[in-house]
Order: C-alpha cells, then sequence, then structure tokens
C-alpha cells in the first residue's frame, strides 16, 4: 500500500524451487515501513492441508489480504481436492473479477509438491521456468541467484538456501530469518 495511512510498506522475498523430486519453499522474515524495520521474524510461507493433501503457500503484500486468499485457496481446493491448477485458476477468477477481492494487494506463490504456480490479481496463474520462482521485493535477485545456483551441485534446499542468502545480501527489504517449507 502506498497510501498516507501505509506509507512505503515493504518486505519480502518469497522463492520455489523443484530439484530431485522435492520443492522447497522459503520465504524471509522482514516487515519494512519505509525505512524503519518493523518486524524482522515474520512467517510468510505456510502449509495447508485442504482433504488431506499437502500445499504450501508463500505470499508477499498485505498480510490481511493474503490470509484472504489463503482462505479462499483453502476453500478451493477443498472443492477440488488434488486439483492444485484448477484451484488456482478459480482462485484468479474470483481474485480478478469480485469487487471486494479486486482490491487485494498480494501475490501468491502455490506447490503441492508437484506443481508450482504464482497467482497474481490481475488474473495470472504462472507456472514457472527452469524451476524456480520468486515474488517480492527481493524476488528478482532470489531468481537469479537460484537459477544460477541450479547450475551446480546443490540440492533444492541448498538453492533455495544459498538463493535467499544472496537476496539478503543485495535487498535491503529482505533479511536471512528464513521459514522454510519442504514437499516431495
Amino acid at each position: 500500500m502506498t497510501d498516507e495511512k501505509f506509507p512505503g510498506w515493504h518486505g519480502t522475498t518469497i522463492l520455489a524451487v523443484r530439484r530431485g523430486g522435492k520443492v522447497v519453499v522459503a520465504g524471509d522474515g522482514q516487515v519494512s515501513v519505509g525505512q524503519t524495520v518493523m518486524k524482522g521474524t515474520a512467517r510468510k510461507v505456510r502449509r495447508l492441508a485442504p482433504g488431506g493433501h499437502d500445499v504450501v503457500v508463500g505470499f508477499a503484500g498485505s498480510t490481511a489480504d493474503a490470509f484472504t486468499l489463503l482462505e479462499r485457496l483453502e476453500k478451493k481446493l477443498e472443492a477440488a481436492p488434488g486439483q492444485l491448477a484448477r484451484a488456482c485458476v478459480d482462485l484468479a477468477k474470483d481474485w480478478r473479477t469480485d469487487k471486494y477481492l479486486r482490491n487485494l494487494e498480494a501475490m501468491l506463490i502455490v506447490t503441492d509438491g508437484r506443481e508450482i504456480f504464482v497467482v497474481t490479481g490481475a488474473g495470472d496463474v504462472l507456472e514457472p521456468e527452469h524451476d524456480v520462482a520468486a515474488i517480492g521485493s527481493g524476488g528478482n535477485f532470489a531468481l537469479a541467484a537460484a537459477r544460477g545456483l541450479m547450475q551446480g551441485d546443490l540440492d533444492a534446499e541448498g538453492v533455495a538456501r544459498g538463493a535467499m542468502a544472496i537476496a539478503a545480501d543485495i535487498c535491503v527489504y529482505t533479511n536471512g530469518n528464513l521459514t522454510v517449507e519442504v514437499l516431495g
């Protein structure tokens, strides 16, 4: 948000890496307002288990907006168990067309350990190329670092942790306090 009530809220780097039969989602813990770190240990990666199917979601943007979207996604997953792509597309359609949801400011990375999707309020449901996806203010740094680290022998978690460390060294809105979830 950038209005007078919430000037310059920044912070979040979320990264998903698929490698060797595993998907790792990592998120940093920093929330900043302008030039001030408001919190360094926020948890922006969550595990959902609708209908017994593990799904991991990382979010960037407004926390309240993200939790609204997580609740909606969970309902979509309960209605279509095991169909992550369908649930993400249905969420994106609602997000894009619903008058209330349209104003939500967040982005999501969603995975079930097989598929990875980036879901946006513009109605996008994107599958990443190169088995790496990233969102948030440090997302491009983490994405570039992860793609480079994928050239080596690290496993999925090693790539994710290494890329997040590089992003934290470069982006002032990213820290090294990670939440890491592994599927697969």
